[in-house]
């Protein structure tokens, strides 16, 4: 593999110079401007372009522009025709193509598959801007355009299926993306090393076929190289012990039982008229012998040239259980510092996935979030609002990665497990500009975070210990010894950029992992006293063992030491507080006891929730693989291995979505039925001690949350002692703006 260096040490490729763009031309008219006759690279997108380092082509086109390319955007093409690819011509070294910071199915529609009726990405909001699993329509189409000029796909919808992965909106297995959409080349994880590195050989006039050894990149080949190892993992089954020895002596039958229990046949007799026409007289053929090498410890010096062979594409989407096999040596080879090639046949040829790509360093962090970006939408939107961009303008990305490994959850499979965090001065000159350049800022930061809020410069104790582990999760199923917990260097953060003038508030709107915040009172404490409005939302997810084993999430005992150090610090503040917990219905190992277990438990503790999360499976996840297979690839795959409870269906997703909304009158009438059929029918009653009453009002069926407009409500879970929104307490003044920027209303 070629190895890592720093982000930005190659020459300009070949506008050396030249000033940055105030926005990536998206017309010819816009390249004009720049005295371009043609850009080096297009990136085309399934969202609109916002110029900000929290949308994924402006990372990546500013971070070309940095090497000297010309880079233009297509974004939300028109995918019926080929007029909008051939908008700014064919770029002069390959065309980019992601579906834009969500997955395009996740993007358009609910975990029961119904259609979404808005897009967060989208100017005005509006849905069906985008095609399903666009990254392959938009590659159909610039193939159309420009039969010749190569095709790089990347992104989290390429990350996610960058191999054969189950698809839940279809219900089966499908290829690698990369297959699907003709590409030449998939970029996986965060992808500012690989494709400065792709445009470079390009320009020096490498071929894109020639470009294999780039990490984080995926290309299809034909068969293994000669100086590469293979290990053949396409099998469940090892080799066993030795079938003792048969004795000579035994009589008849009890050889025969001794040849069947070890697996072999005795020798037929041979009758009559096998011998009559039996061909004795011909020569029979000598029996060739087939010598099967089996590597399974590879020598280190070895490692960089050994690619671990996956079940096939055919194989995995025919058997679950080599599904779950295959995703469980996806993840466990997954570690930058030990993570080998990996292979998967798909048809007459290979998909081979080359190691994760190494993590970039703080000062390549820094110069990544400090490129040039405008801050804004593109001018061409005009005064439409798009939903995802007033979420996050005036919040500040400290940190990439986590090493929590939620097995429903994403994240990791993109961006990996070890924390990538900036300097704390680069944090601060960000602040400084949103609050000297951003129209509409008040002095409150939205957010200081990142996939989650307290993991910055969290890292193990020792490099040659990270390097060398394989666990799925640094804190599951408890805090790993070796991981550093120091909150110090995020506390120091937190205090020096609410120090800054023309700043009123620095508020936390990334979720808090509580079992590691436990282990720094003094972060909890800042936390309450300072950074949090009112209400302070955490991710128990679930209280159950089973479900909790299966999503790697710590237990409810967790919580409630995390609670307790909150509400002491809030009321040391003087500050009316709450926790708000969020929690995932269906999830598998989830039981109906379970979700009834929870319902009992929100109702004891007074919280209500006004939309509920059910599971969706997205591709590549390990909770994915659960869902799909049965299996838990948490542990060895076999055919005999953990089978996992897998809630499946419409009627037993909406009961245990109706557990996690007990209050609400359309689900009672399924939880009286679901709570005789359990035997529990002592909690339908009208007391206080009672999950349901035992009456049902007038038109409530079906009746769900909606807010003035009739829209359905964004999910959030309700404190009964929380003020409501439109209401204020002595010390929770704050509560009821935030909860009504919340819901999006003035």
């Amino acid at each position: 593999m070629q190895p890592a260096g720093p982000l930005f040490s190659s020459d300009k490729a070949s506008v050396a110079g030249s000033p940055p763009a105030a926005f990536l031309p998206t017309t010819r008219a816009e390249m004009q401007a720049l005295g371009w006759a043609q850009c080096d690279v297009i990136i085309v997108s399934g969202d609109a372009y916002v110029d900000h380092p929290s949308f994924g082509m402006a990372i990546v086109g500013r971070v070309l522009e940095a090497h000297g390319f010309k880079v233009g955007i297509i974004a939300q093409p028109g995918w019926h025709s080929t007029q909008d690819f051939e908008a700014l011509g064919a770029p002069r070294l390959f065309f980019g193509v992601t579906g834009g910071n969500m997955d395009s199915m996740v993007n358009r529609y609910t975990s029961d598959r119904r259609v979404r009726s808005d897009d967060a990405y989208t100017p005005g909001g509006v849905g069906g801007k985008r095609p399903d699993r666009c990254v392959i329509v938009y590659s159909q189409r610039i193939r159309e355009a420009y039969q010749t000029v190569p095709i790089v796909l990347g992104g989290i919808e390429a990350s996610l299926r960058r191999i054969a992965h189950f698809d839940y909106w279809s219900e089966q297995v499908r290829r690698s993306v990369l297959v699907d959409a003709k590409a030449d080349l998939l970029v996986y994880g965060n992808a500012e090393r690989q494709i400065g590195a792709i445009a470079q050989r390009l320009h020096e006039g490498s071929s894109i076929a020639a470009i294999t050894d780039l990490r984080g990149t995926a290309f299809v080949r034909r068969g293994v190289p000669t100086d590469w190892v293979e290990i053949d993992s396409t099998e469940l089954d090892t080799p066993g012990p030795p079938a003792p020895p048969i004795n000579p002596y035994a009589a008849e039958d009890e050889r025969k039982q001794a040849l069947s229990a070890s697996g072999a046949s005795a020798p037929a007799a041979a009758s009559a008229d096998s011998q009559s026409t039996a061909p004795s007289a011909r020569p029979q053929p000598p029996v060739s012998t087939n010598v099967v090498k089996f590597y399974r410890n590879v020598p280190n010096a070895q490692r960089e040239h050994s690619v671990i062979r996956l079940p096939s594409f055919e194989e995995v989407s025919q058997d679950a259980v080599l599904y779950a096999h295959a995703s469980r040596i996806l993840h466990l080879e997954s570690n930058p510092g030990n993570a080998r090639a990996l292979v998967q046949r798909h048809g007459t040829f290979d998909v081979w996935l080359n190691p994760p790509p190494i993590p970039l360093a703080t000062a390549d962090m820094d110069a990544v979030y400090e490129l040039p970006y405008a801050r804004l939408p593109h001018p061409r939107y005009g005064n439409a609002k798009i939903p995802a961009y007033h979420m996050i303008r005036f919040s500040v990305a400290i940190q990439r990665g986590c090493f929590g490994g939620c097995t429903f959850c994403s994240i990791t499979e993109h961006e990996g497990r070890i924390i990538q965090s900036r300097s704390e001065d680069s944090v601060i000159r960000e602040i400084e500009s949103i609050r000297d350049k951003v129209s509409g800022f008040t002095g409150v930061i939205s957010d200081l975070g990142g996939p989650t809020a307290n993991m910055y410069r969290l890292h193990c104790k020792s490099p040659a210990i990270e390097s060398a582990c394989r666990r799925p999760s640094c804190v599951f199923p408890g805090v790993c010894p070796n991981l550093n917990t120091d909150h110090a260097p995020l506390i120091k953060l937190y205090r020096r950029a609410r120090a800054l003038q023309g700043v009123k508030k620095i508020l936390i709107a990334s979720g808090v992992r509580y079992d590691l915040a436990i282990k720094s009172p003094e972060y909890v404490k800042e936390l309450a006293t300072h950074h949090t409005g009112g209400y302070l939302k955490i991710a128990p997810e679930a209280i159950g063992e089973g479900p909790l084993s299966k999503m790697m999430k710590p237990g409810v005992g967790t919580y409630y030491k995390f609670k307790e150090l909150f509400d002491r610090y809030s009321r040391e503040a003087g500050k009316e507080q709450y926790l708000i917990p969020y929690f995932i219905a269906a999830h598998p190992g989830t039981r109906d006891q379970d979700m009834l277990e929870l319902a009992v438990w929100l109702k004891k503790n007074g919280f209500r929730a006004d939309q509920v999360q059910a599971f969706l499976p997205s591709p590549m996840a390990t909770a994915t693989a659960m869902y799909h297979s049965g299996k838990n690839p948490l542990k060895r795959i076999a055919r005999n291995s953990e089978d996992v409870v897998v809630p499946k269906g419409i009627k037993v997703r909406r009961l245990h979505k109706a557990f996690l909304r007990y209050h609400d009158p359309g689900n009672w009438p399924i939880l009286r039925e679901a709570l005789k059929r359990m035997g529990r029918a002592d909690l339908i009653g009208n007391g206080k001690q009672h999950l349901i009453p035992a009456y049902q009002p007038v038109a409530s069926a079906g009746d769900v949350a909606r807010d003035r407009d009739g829209a359905t409500l964004s999910f959030r879970t309700q404190h009964t002692g929380l003020p409501r929104a439109g209401t204020r307490s002595k010390s929770g003044s704050r509560v009821a703006a935030i909860e009504a920027k919340r819901r999006g209303r003035p």
